[in-house]
């Protein structure tokens, strides 16, 4: 099968968080807060494809705060964060959800990631993805985490879709 005809079959695109989102790095704060930076076109496409109803999702192996208050500014309506086993949690969302494997694109980016990439319809990494990871992929972005991957994979999704123009013409008028 050909990567837009995986893309075509999207219904959902599940995100890993650190090193797709962001670059992989964390500021500790001496508070024990901490800071991410988020990629703002990365964040712009996000919203973009809730708009053109797709689904959104994120799935993290860790809690963070600035990860909720990422996706809240976006309005991603799935966000799972620390589950034990990225697996379980994936078909967990995928149940609720009634979906199946081929409705879903996940990007990844490292170990932990692969028994999901290797489950899904559409297996996607960025650019600097763990070479565990990248062998598991249908699509390797031209970008890194945190630096336009994610834009890169949704535009690629919408254009398969037929959506892209259109949107693109909703948003420059």
């Amino acid at each position: 099968m050909t990567v837009d005809e995986r893309a075509r079959r999207v219904r959902l695109v599940l995100l890993d968080v650190d090193g797709v989102l962001t670059d992989g790095s964390i500021v500790l704060h001496g508070d024990g807060t901490e800071s991410k930076t988020f990629h703002i076109r990365d964040g712009a496409a996000i919203v973009w494809t809730l708009r053109c109803g797709l689904t959104v999702g994120l799935l993290s192996a860790r809690e963070s705060a600035p990860t909720q208050r990422r996706a809240a500014q976006l309005g991603i309506p799935i966000v799972s964060q620390g589950a034990a086993s990225k697996r379980a949690e994936y078909s967990r969302i995928i149940s609720e959800l009634g979906m199946t494997d081929a409705d879903v694109a996940y990007m990844g980016d490292d170990v932990l990631d692969v028994a999901v990439l290797r489950q899904v319809g559409f297996a996607t990494v960025p650019a600097d993805a763990a070479e565990e990871a990248a062998v598991c992929a249908h699509w390797v972005s031209t970008k890194p985490g945190g630096r336009g991957a994610v834009r890169e994979l949704l535009e690629l999704i919408l254009k398969a879709q037929d959506r892209w123009d259109t949107l693109v013409a909703e948003l420059s008028s």
